[in-house]
């Protein structure tokens, strides 16, 4: 808990950070009306240090007329996607901490309302970081997380950090059979989002967002041609079939066991490694088949999202208030010294 947290949604509304329109709140009828507020089970916890249990709040410690209840879903990201698919205005949340891929079926299911920021507001962020919250034009929540990957290694397999891709590939040609390695480069988060930054490195990517936020589609970000001859020199044998150096899956004890030299991982596992004692001085790109070159990662953004039942509450500006907490630079430093 922090000792300052009464003092957040004045200092927030006083800053000019709250959400345009909704300066104060007057909730209905209870005598301690409730936000609820669902997350999954790595968000989860950390929101319920920030805010504290309903016994220990006082109504109004974060958004006025309010306590924030907070309901950790420990089955995973996918189980509190389909909870929020089929939720009611009787058992589901205000707000629910959420991927930008969760944006247009919530809309089109109507599980998700859409808001407005006042213009000191969205400033804070990037034009990416609003598209990718935003469903044909009106957005539906305010970012929290950008989510994307990034390359460490183990330094006792790799010494040095790799200029090239051809040095990471050599280097697990030359120690497979020594040190009985199973791959070379793991993605933990498997093909489309972590391998996104091996493949590019070769030559090949998805699309790309333009700074206003929208879709490059003006050329084809891959040369098929570069990029076929690339991953034959360097992912393939002789004889056409894979050489091991690429795979997918639950390689993280392999990893940090030594058995792969080079991970690919989210940026929030980070912490699993730090504690297993792997160092800042691992973290890089993957380089590129030319030194100087790097693969692209695949990023995206989640955040606090808006839902339909709040309004059927009549929690709708409450909820639009705490939205605003996490968008001022008080709460979303809050918070994310404990998201890290």
């Amino acid at each position: 808990m922090f000792s300052n947290k009464k003092k957040l949604v004045a200092i927030a509304a006083t800053s000019g950070l709250l959400l345009a329109g909704f300066a104060g709140v007057s909730p209905a009828q209870a005598t301690e009306p409730t936000l609820v507020v669902w997350a999954d089970e790595t968000r989860g916890p950390h929101l319920e240090t920030l805010f504290g249990s309903l016994a220990n709040q006082t109504v109004g410690e974060f958004v006025s007329g309010y306590k924030i209840e907070v309901r950790t879903f420990d089955a995973g990201f996918d189980a509190l996607k389909a909870a929020l698919d089929s939720a009611t205005a009787e058992n589901g949340p205000d707000v629910v901490l959420g991927a930008n891929d969760w944006v247009s079926t919530g809309v089109q299911n109507g599980k998700l309302a859409s808001l407005t920021l006042s213009s000191a507001v969205k400033s804070q962020f990037t034009a990416n970081a609003i598209a990718d919250l935003s469903y044909q034009g009106k957005l539906y929540g305010v970012p929290l997380d950008v989510n994307n990957v990034v390359m460490i290694r183990n330094n006792k397999l790799a010494p040095k950090a790799p200029k090239t891709f051809g040095e990471m590939v050599d280097l697990y040609l030359a120690k497979k059979s020594s040190k009985k390695l199973t791959a070379g480069i793991c993605s933990t988060s498997g093909l489309s989002f972590g391998g996104h930054s091996m493949l590019s490195a070769l030559g090949g990517g998805a699309y790309q967002m333009k700074a206003n936020g929208k879709v490059d589609t003006t050329k084809n970000p891959t040369d098929v041609k570069a990029f076929s001859a690339n991953v034959k020199k360097y992912l393939l044998k002789a004889n056409g079939k894979s050489n091991g150096f690429f795979t997918t899956g639950s390689c993280d004890q392999s990893f940090m066991d030594g058995k792969v030299p080079y991970l690919l991982i989210g940026n929030w596992e980070w912490s699993k490694y730090e504690d297993a004692g792997f160092s800042m001085s691992t973290v890089q790109p993957v380089p590129g088949v030319k030194a100087g070159t790097y693969g692209s990662a695949f990023g995206s953004v989640s955040g606090a999202l808006l839902t339909s039942f709040a309004a059927t509450r009549s929690n709708a500006a409450g909820a639009k208030a705490l939205l605003g907490y996490f968008a001022s630079k008080l709460g979303a430093k809050k918070y994310e010294l404990l998201e890290k």
